[in-house]
Parts: structure tokens; sequence; C-alpha cells
């Protein structure tokens, strides 16, 4: 039985509960760089590197400056879901051993074998990547002219894990989430295009979801479901053309358990399926064990724990993020099951 999540108007709003958690962090962490533009959770453009896990701020300029990844606008905010994303995963990306559990905790089965992604700033292998957009024009929306930009103007996944399992060899795109939540309806103005873009990559047999007379692809231009949907089709575009030897590429969501008001729908057109998003959108698609929705606290607590008491990633994650001890909150995956 699907457990569906009843939001409480009188439970406090999970941003309003970060930010002060940031902001508290800044102040002690970070004395003197909060309180850009009066908010006491974001700190001036020029110092976002100080957002970052002081142990990776070199190795994320020095990544982001070789592969052309654009930085997000906000990330000098305390709620950078990019910076949030990078201060847990950039750290392990030379820790294949650590990135086999969280995929294993993820997908279930044998513990993986990891593969590399691409090699790091200082040329070593890395298990990991950032703002993957794919070796091809998948989604006919790379500029014309010029090179297409990671992060920017193109869909990008916020993270990459590539990994051999039960002897197929197997990619994971990673959208990542912190305190988004949505409910504007999507602008006119850019049906359109986005139509032109996608309308013959979306539907089975040539895209990821459902070939029903019922599903418009308007429906989903809503958001989250217009964010996973293009990282849907990224996948199966990628998985039909064996990217890279990949057999089977799938989306792997990742979001604190605590914050409910992200699993809306806001999709007029889809409320009749359900009241959870993650599992609304599962069942749009062609083969639903193509996309798993995991909170980032049961993926990552039980790592944490399992590390010395001096490691810096954990220690770092522990005193930055304290919605990871938040024990009220309901999974994610209680509501989105594999």
């Amino acid at each position: 039985m699907v457990k569906v999540i009843m939001i409480d108007p009188h439970e406090p709003h999970f941003v309003a509960q970060e930010r002060a958690r940031q902001s508290a962090f800044f102040e002690r962490y970070l004395p003197g760089e909060g309180g850009f533009e009066g908010s006491a959770y974001r700190l001036a453009p020029a110092n976002r590197l100080s957002n970052l896990n002081p142990a990776i701020r070199n190795i994320a300029e020095r990544y982001f400056s070789d592969n052309a990844i654009a930085w997000h606008q906000h990330a000098a905010h305390g709620l950078s879901s990019q910076v949030c994303c990078l201060n847990f995963l950039m750290p392990l990306a030379t820790r294949p051993e650590m990135l086999a559990r969280l995929v294993q905790s993820a997908l279930g089965g044998d513990l993986p074998e990891m593969l590399e992604v691409e090699k790091g700033p200082d040329g070593e292998p890395w298990f990991v990547g950032f703002e993957w957009i794919g070796r091809k024009d998948y989604l006919n929306e790379w500029p014309r002219t010029g090179s297409p930009k990671r992060g920017a103007n193109v869909t990008s996944a916020d993270a990459i894990l590539r990994f051999r399992q039960a002897g197929q060899v197997e990619t994971l795109l990673v959208e990542w989430k912190y305190t988004e939540s949505y409910g504007a309806p999507p602008e006119p103005k850019r049906e359109a295009e986005r139509l032109r873009r996608y309308q013959n990559i979306a539907f089975a047999p040539f895209g990821p979801l459902l070939s029903n007379a019922d599903l418009k692809l308007p429906d989903l231009f809503w958001e989250p479901f217009y964010q996973l949907f293009r990282q849907q089709m990224l996948a199966s575009r990628m998985q039909a053309t064996n990217e890279e030897g990949t057999e089977r590429i799938r989306v792997l969501h990742i979001a604190p358990a605590g914050n409910r008001r992200l699993a809306r729908v806001t999709s007029p057109a889809l409320r009749r399926l359900g009241d959870n998003a993650f599992t609304v959108y599962r069942a749009l698609l062609a083969d639903p064990g193509d996309f798993l929705s995991r909170s980032t606290d049961k993926l990552f607590r039980p790592l944490m724990a399992d590390v010395s008491a001096d490691d810096s990633w954990a220690n770092y994650l522990s005193k930055r993020y304290a919605f990871l001890t938040d024990t009220a909150a309901t999974s994610l995956d209680e509501v989105t099951p594999a």
C-alpha cells in the first residue's frame, strides 16, 4: 500500500527551518561572512567557495573550471541544492567503496563495482561526475554554434555514477534536491519550444513515458515533473545509444525526508492519479523501475555512522545539515517504493 503524505498546516515550513539552521552554521563556522543583503543564510557571491566543505573548495573550483561547468546563480546561498550535492558527493569522488555502499543502499542487490566517470583535476579517476549532459545533443537543446555548458541552459544531471552490478554496467543520473518546492504554472510562451524539442522523444517506444491517450506532454511542464522527465529522457537516450558501454541508465532522485512539500502534485491534470508527485511520476513511465526516489537521510546516515570519528566528510555534513538527524519526518522511500 502506498503511504500518502499528509501535511499539517501548522507544521513548521522546511525552508524556514533550514534557513535558521544555515544561519546558525554560518554564524558559528563562517563568522562575518553571512548576512548578504540582510539574510544571515546568504554569503556574498564572491565568497561562494566558503559555502563548500573546506576539503573540496579548491578542487571544486578547478573541476568546474577544467570542465567549463556553470556555478548556479545562488551558489553562495546556504540553501543551494547544487552546493548541497557537492558537499555530500564530491568528497566521495575518490572513495569508490563508499559510493558502492551508497548505490547498494539505493538499489539493493550485491555490492557494485564502481567505474570511473571521468578524470579529476589532478588526473586521478573520479567515480562521480557533476552537472552531466551526456556526450551528444540527445534532447535537441545544444546551441547551434559553440559548445554546450554543463549546468546551464541544457538538461544537466546534478551527478552521475557508473558501476557494474550482477555483471551489468549501469549508470545513475542523480537529481538532487534540498529545500525546493513548486506550484507556479509553466510559462505558456515556452510551450511551443518545449513541444518542438521533446514531443518525438518523450513517449514510448522512443522515450520513457507511457504512450497514453490521456497523457499530454504539457501535463508534465509543471515542476517537479518537468525536470524529472527531462532527466528521464536524457537517461533513455543515453541508454539507447549505449553511451560508454552502459546497459541500463536510471534516474535517482534524492531529497530530505522533511521536505514534504516537494512531493505535492502540482499539475492539475495529474492530480487524479494520486497525492504524491513521485508516486504519480513513476506511474507515467513505461518502465517504472527506471526512476527511484530516496531520502537523503536514509541513504547517508548509515554511511556517516560507519566511518571513523575523525572523518572530515561525515563531520562536516553532521554539523552543516542537521536535518540528517531529524527522526519524525516520513521517508521518501516509504512513499515511492522501488
